[in-house]
């Protein structure tokens, strides 16, 4: 089958799903739109703001779709082939991530949009929730760490597509700098919307073209910003820190607005080039169940290297975080709630789809951000002409870079809020004690880390991030159960998810742990793994004690 054919299945797959299996979830949740929303109850004008289904599904699409359904396709698809790949995808997306995210935002809707801690605290035990809190935390700092690995790696990266273009050229010079310059106009947005409130459409206007235009300044300063990775990933960490203190609408807002687009704009190129580019599948189908290393088994590692694309309990916390505070009325949240991540999905085989044209000699020593980025300019230049190369690539791995900034400071700020909550640490200088041990975390790790330890880092974030995912369906499960619901369509997922990520997390510790020489990034590794798996293991203890002194539940109507 051609590429083209397989987004084309693919589209279908996800458009039945949506329009039937979405469905039928929505009736044994019991949608009504005559029930009020937190939106509604509160409307604060700052958090609690009822917003209409488009605007709200833009913003958290935009939360939700970051780099890693870009990194992990790739990722997996260069250890085991793309056809395990597409089918984890596929099944994965549909029958369990975006469940999910559904019936996460609709829990948290439900309890007063109260984050999925509390949900746990409340629907299975006290000290369930305190450990869900701690094992968040650890898994945020491996989203940190993670993303900052991978996009360090793409502003160093040289780029064979570029080899004879312009000798003074710098390609991973280019994509820092233009995402330097996007970081700064979103900045200016920002300041420019608190001084003068513009119109909306007025600043879409502006800053909109002003986004791609500094994709093409980052192509003339190349050469402006050269540092090794490790210098750019704790770069990258002091930049979440800063980021996490700062008012939303400085930055945070302002980013995720612009960010947004330029999503937008690369789903719309990765389609083009499917479906237009006449492009032939050159990576293999498969590469076998074990290909050696620490991560080269199939089972379960496919499932945990792909971790957003397919499933991502990153995503329980955007939809208890922000997305619950929006919802203007409860059949929102099946566009929302499952439609978003059904998007995401699409995000990921595009992604897939980048590395499947591409040769093992085109690919050999790049990171996936580098990889996407070449691919997706590929892309481009079916548009712009192959003469704007360098343009069309920089784009393309900005666009991954995008993505990733609008990941990071949200995940340290989110880990700020809980060290806050868990210390009582509410003060300005708390808040920064916090932050500083959030983003401070993450950096020391990777000063630890040498050349290549990124797949190390992949690997214990998908599986940390699985793990959330299991966790948050044991609390979604048990709130079905106490409602009297069936359970079978979350508590089917949450058992292979469980077991899937706590046999990765066992195998990356005891692995890990071997190759530690010394207080290094294996050894660190080694121990959050530890951890993660004793968390998960208590939280999944309460879930059965619970379970088997068969509690009276909390009527529906209490949290409606």
């Amino acid at each position: 089958m051609s590429i083209a054919g397989i987004a084309a299945v693919f589209l279908v797959l996800i458009s039945v799903a949506y329009f039937s299996y979405g469905p039928w979830i929505s009736k044994i949740l019991d949608l009504d739109d005559k029930r009020i929303t937190p939106a509604h109850k509160v409307n604060d004008g700052d958090d609690f703001v009822p917003t209409k289904t488009f605007y709200l599904f833009g913003q958290h699409f935009s939360a939700i779709a970051a780099a890693g359904p870009i990194a992990g396709p790739i990722a997996a698809c260069l250890a085991f082939g793309w056809v395990p790949c597409l089918l984890w995808i596929a099944l994965g997306v549909v029958l369990i991530g975006a469940v999910h995210d559904f019936t996460s935002l609709a829990a948290s809707v439900r309890h007063g949009a109260r984050s999925i801690a509390e949900v746990a605290k409340e629907r299975i035990s006290s000290p369930a929730g305190r450990a869900m809190m701690a094992f968040i935390w650890i898994a945020l700092v491996y989203v940190i760490v993670a993303f900052a690995d991978i996009t360090a790696a793409s502003f160093v990266a040289a780029s064979d597509a570029l080899k004879g273009v312009n000798i003074d050229f710098n390609p991973g010079g280019a994509v820092a700098a233009a995402s330097i310059f996007y970081l700064l106009l979103a900045v200016l947005m920002g300041i420019t919307k608190r001084l003068f409130n513009p119109p909306l459409w007025l600043l879409t206007l502006i800053f909109v073209p002003a986004t791609f235009g500094v994709v093409w300044l980052g192509t003339r300063f190349s050469t402006l910003f050269s540092f090794d990775v490790t210098t750019w990933a704790l770069i990258i960490c002091g930049y979440c820190f800063v980021a996490s203190l700062c008012p939303v609408w400085v930055l945070l807002q302002p980013r995720g607005y612009l960010g947004g687009f330029v999503l937008y704009a690369a789903l719309a190129v990765g389609l083009i080039g499917v479906f237009f580019g006449g492009y032939t599948i050159q990576q293999p189908a498969f590469k076998g169940w074990e290909v050696g290393g620490l991560t080269g088994s199939l089972f379960p590692f496919l499932f945990v290297t792909i971790a957003c694309g397919a499933c991502s309990g990153f995503h329980g916390l955007v939809c208890s975080g922000t997305t619950c505070k929006q919802i203007d009325k409860e059949s929102d949240m099946h566009t929302i709630g499952y439609g978003a991540m059904l998007a995401e999905g699409l995000v990921a085989v595009l992604a897939l789809s980048v590395i499947m044209i591409m040769s093992a000699d085109e690919v050999r020593g790049l990171k996936p951000g580098t990889i996407y980025g070449n691919g997706l300019g590929e892309f481009l230049t079916l548009i712009i002409g192959r003469e704007h190369l360098p343009f069309a690539i920089t784009f393309g791995t900005m666009a991954f870079s995008t993505f990733v900034f609008d990941t990071i400071d949200v995940a340290t700020r989110l880990g700020r809020y809980l060290i806050q909550e868990l210390t009582g640490l509410t003060t300005l200088s708390g808040a920064a004690i916090a932050t500083l041990i959030t983003a401070g975390a993450p950096a020391l790790i990777l000063s630890m880390a040498g050349d290549g330890f990124w797949i190390k880092f992949w690997t214990l974030f998908g599986a940390s991030n699985q793990l959330l995912a299991a966790l948050t369906l044991l609390s979604i499960t048990m709130w079905l159960k106490q409602s009297g619901k069936p359970l079978a369509f979350t508590l089917v997922p949450l058992i292979f998810v469980l077991i899937i990520t706590l046999w990765a997390l066992i195998k990356i510790s005891y692995a890990s742990y071997q190759q530690a020489v010394g207080f290094d990034a294996s050894l660190l590794n080694s121990v959050f793994s530890a951890i993660l798996i004793a968390l998960a293991l208590f939280v999944a203890g309460q879930f059965l004690i619970n379970i088997r002194a068969k509690k009276a539940g909390v009527p529906e109507a209490a949290t409606s």
